[in-house]
């Protein structure tokens, strides 16, 4: 195996990380606020009260302001996976490439198209028709998001494929086992439903700002009410998706899960640490290996939570690292000799079809496809199998940060909706300034989320099959780390002129429209 550019490798990580971490910051808002504007402008058709329409009209230009910018990093994070992951995309092109390809042909076109009808088309077209354009914008962002998830989860479980090695690619059998697999579900329901969350939290808390300036109350109240029960729903389904995602994680990619859990000796019955502490175990030879300073435990959770069994036995680090007889475990030094064989093989393979050998080509063939699946530790056959374990603490913290933050959401969503209910939120400053400063802890949660998904399937780009390693495009380190930084810059800038922009535009508040003539007690009656 030829020497790796370890450099090359971490700033093309890190300029990725940027990238998508970046883009992310605008895509849950996208997300989560285009169904509530659908939800507020439904309101303003059925019960033809021109509050709502003002309501609607808000909010929609604060999502116009955060999808315009969420398109500009998302294109340029399209284009990085020819630049610096070409070998990567040659692999893997026929399979990733078409819901990539189906989200800029129907989803991205989508959305585009009744984009313009949402934004200019107020008096232009019929309420009806204005209200099935602005819902099927929602629908658009969705759809986009739908086919970008499936392409991601694919590669967190690779399935609906099989690899052709004339040309050493991945080639899909089954279009519908790649969108339908459990992972893909999982994926974007969990993530979708995360984002609604989240702007839900936005609508919240900037509507709590009004309320704290005693400014815009019945529009304040109306928004908060909406994205309360949005948010309820959306918490409750993301905590259903998120069980699901630990279940198909202990299947597919049961390394991350161990990592996820700081779990280093397998365990039946294992319990789940709902909150801990790690540090650095001084008297291990691992040099990864973490002690808990303290932890809280939940009995047979962890277990329950991998394989709906509380006697289950759930493997940790260790037993995948070594190896596990007892569990039908292999070893990653078993399994990296498997790949390097399937390499080998596939060599093999190809020498001999250029040079007319059938038998010796049929004999490499049923070796390379005998050993398949470990084909990605084979890069590992002549390195240290600990590099095939991922950051303990980043997982850990990552995951338990994310999952406080979630409760303490749906927390606030209760309590908001029972003050409106009362009619008594504007007195409640306390809840009002931390639905706002709330705003922030969203953003953060939505992150982790990444955090835990991809800095946990390290080291693959796609998990068993291809490593990071052999993924990235043979180009000058130097070159990567430039546009990292240039990135850095252009990305930062475009996030505070949102910022400015948005700030502008809520501290400036909803237009009067045509609900002027309203008096008080009409608006809050309708």
């Amino acid at each position: 195996m030829e020497q790796v550019d370890f450099s090359l490798v971490d700033w093309s990580r890190a300029q990725f990380a940027l990238t998508a971490m970046y883009h992310w910051l605008f895509v849950p808002l996208t997300l989560g606020l285009s169904f509530i504007i659908a939800f507020m402008e439904t309101q303003y058709v059925r019960t033809g009260n021109p509050e709502w329409k003002r309501i609607t009209k808000f909010w929609m230009t604060l999502f116009g302001i955060n999808f315009a910018i969420g398109v500009a990093t998302g294109i340029i994070l399209e284009f990085e996976f020819g630049t610096n992951w070409s070998n990567y995309s040659w692999f893997v092109g026929d399979i990733f490439g078409a819901p990539l390809a189906i989200e800029g042909i129907m989803a991205f076109f989508m959305e585009s198209t009744f984009i313009a009808v949402m934004f200019f088309g107020w008096n232009k077209v019929s309420k009806k028709f204005h209200l099935v354009s602005t819902w099927l914008v929602a629908i658009g962002s969705n759809l986009s998001a739908l086919w970008i998830l499936v392409a991601n989860a694919w590669m967190q479980n690779p399935a609906g494929m099989k690899f052709n090695p004339d040309t050493a690619r991945n080639e899909m059998l089954n279009f519908w086992d790649v969108l339908f697999s459990p992972v893909a579900i999982n994926k974007f329901l969990h993530t979708a439903l995360s984002a609604y969350v989240l702007a839900a939290v936005f609508v919240i808390g900037v509507s709590a700002w009004y309320l704290l300036k005693n400014r815009e109350k019945t529009f304040a109240k109306k928004s908060m009410k909406v994205a309360a029960i949005f948010g309820i729903a959306a918490s409750f389904l993301t905590i259903v998706t998120g069980d699901g995602s630990a279940r198909n994680m202990a299947k597919f990619q049961p390394m991350k899960f161990a990592a996820m859990e700081n779990l280093y000796n397998g365990q039946q019955n294992a319990p789940l640490v709902a909150v801990g502490f790690l540090q650095k175990n001084k008297t291990e030879t691992d040099p990864k290996e973490q002690d808990f300073v303290f932890k809280l435990e939940i009995p047979n959770m962890l277990s329950y939570m991998a394989f709906l069994d509380p006697n289950a036995y759930v493997p940790g680090i260790h037993d995948l690292v070594k190896g596990n007889t007892e569990h039908h475990i292999l070893s990653y030094k078993e399994r990296s000799e498997k790949g390097k064989i399937s390499i080998q093989s596939l060599a093999e393979y190809k020498n001999a079809k250029k040079t007319g050998n059938d038998s010796i080509a049929t004999s490499a063939l049923a070796r390379f496809n005998e050993n398949y699946a470990h084909f990605g530790y084979g890069y590992y056959a002549n390195r240290d199998v600990n590099e095939l374990i991922p950051s303990v603490p980043s997982t850990f913290y990552s995951f338990r940060i994310m999952v406080g933050l979630g409760f303490h959401f749906l927390a606030l969503f209760l309590v908001v909706l029972l003050l409106i209910k009362k009619d008594k939120i504007e007195k409640e400053r306390f809840i009002l300034y931390t639905a706002l400063w709330t705003i922030p802890l969203a953003y953060i949660a939505s992150e982790l989320g990444w955090v835990v998904a991809e800095v946990g399937r390290q080291p693959w780009v796609i998990q068993d099959i291809l490593p990071t390693i052999a993924a990235v495009s043979q180009i000058n380190s130097a070159s990567v780390q430039f546009t990292f930084w240039l990135f850095f810059v252009i990305f930062t800038g475009l996030l505070i002129a949102e910022i400015k922009i948005m700030v502008s535009q809520i501290k400036k508040g909803p237009g009067s429209d045509d609900a002027d003539h309203l008096t008080n007690n009409e608006i809050i009656n309708s």
